[in-house]
């Protein structure tokens, strides 16, 4: 396990002040992110923390001192808020408030949330992720995990540079090499595939069989009628390749989810869920033993209590994922371990409860 001394800044808890501009910045845009805020935005903060690290001290604070901090290119009235805050010796108002706005509660799924010793569905700058794969590691460590799993877009989601053959190879090589320097935690490799249409994978057969983890989602035509899309998805989780079901409704919500039970009648759906016979979808999942995602992106948040609890009737296994597309998501895991304990699983209906070494045994072994 690394030392907090080499994770960067911006995953751990911030010093109290006097702290640097620069590391007052990152931790403002990895708290953005923890709160699901505009990427572009927590973007701007990034880059403002580059250009302020390009310059010397001493001429930081003269231009703090004579207001011309948005003189700089990529600093604006919000970053140079924050620059200035912190050269005066305060902790910035805007971090301040982030840190209190974007906790993430945990309530009933402690005891499941301590037991898990990984992250099974992740995104790197690879697809459409925001952070290179060792960033994303070494997040994943200062939180605890003892493996990650990295399942970047497969190639025909293109909006998300989609990983073809070729490109997945390269990844793979990069892995390898993660590994040996991050040891002994380890970054297990994976997909996102999507299920197409016609219930195939997009990917090919030789390439999802070398992978530790495959998670199979939908991502389009998402308002097929119910007989096909049920075809589709059993399709996709009888396939032999396929190790878990990801965000099984691909609903979309707007805001962050209260505590407690959710309420149909308080949800605001941006995008509304798949209509399929969750009954057939599950009972395929718990004959071919492949695990149903719970989702903890605060905009799925999939699949619905409902349907979650018709998983648990099957007697489906499940993995509490946070499809995290940059280092502070990592973090929303405690949203699908409330929502789990709610339903009455415990820490032995889930996958990423395994050790590495397990979780790869089961995904290499089940439903065969």
């Amino acid at each position: 396990m690394a030392s907090l001394a080499s994770v960067p800044m911006a995953v751990v808890a911030p010093l109290a002040a006097p702290m640097h501009p620069a590391d007052a910045l990152d931790r403002v845009a990895y708290l953005m992110d923890r709160r699901l805020e505009s990427s572009r935005k927590s973007q701007a903060f990034r880059h403002a923390a580059e250009v302020v690290r390009a310059l010397a001290d001493d001429e930081l604070r003269r231009l703090h001192e004579a207001g011309r901090l948005t003189e700089l290119a990529g600093i604006g009235d919000a970053t140079s808020t924050v620059i200035g805050q912190a050269l005066d010796g305060q902790v910035p108002d805007r971090l301040a408030d982030l840190e209190s706005a974007s906790v993430v509660p945990l309530a009933e799924g402690r005891e499941i949330r301590a037991a898990l010793r990984g992250d099974c569905h992740t995104h790197s700058t690879w697809s459409d992720g925001g952070a290179p794969i060792e960033e994303m590691a070494r997040a994943a460590m200062a939180l605890g995990h003892e493996y990650l799993v990295v399942t970047d877009h497969s190639p025909r989601l293109t909006v998300a540079h989609g990983l073809s053959r070729a490109r997945l190879r390269e990844q793979l090589d990069e892995i390898r090499r993660l590994n040996e320097e991050l040891a002994p935690f380890r970054i297990l490799t994976g997909i996102e595939v999507d299920i197409l249409a016609d219930g195939d994978l997009d990917q090919d057969p030789d390439v999802l069989a070398e992978l530790d983890v495959v998670v199979a989602s939908v991502h389009s035509k998402l308002s097929m009628e119910r007989r096909p899309m049920t075809e589709r998805m059993v399709s996709a989780v009888a396939n032999p390749h396929v190790d878990i079901l990801g965000h099984c409704t691909g609903r979309k919500l707007r805001g962050l989810p209260p505590p407690g039970p959710e309420d149909p009648a308080t949800l605001d759906p941006v995008r509304p869920q798949a209509t399929f016979d969750a009954e057939i979808v599950f009972a395929a999942c718990a004959r071919f033993d492949t695990a149903v995602e719970i989702n903890c992106r605060p905009e799925r948040r999939d699949p619905p209590d409902d349907l979650l609890a018709l998983a648990v009737e099957w007697g489906c296994r499940f993995s509490i994922d946070t499809d995290a597309h940059a280092p502070a998501q990592l973090e929303w895991q405690p949203y699908g371990c409330d929502k789990a304990a709610r339903s009455g699983l415990g820490p032995g209906d889930i996958v990423n409860t395994l050790s590495a070494d397990d979780l790869v045994a089961w995904a290499g072994g089940h439903g065969r």
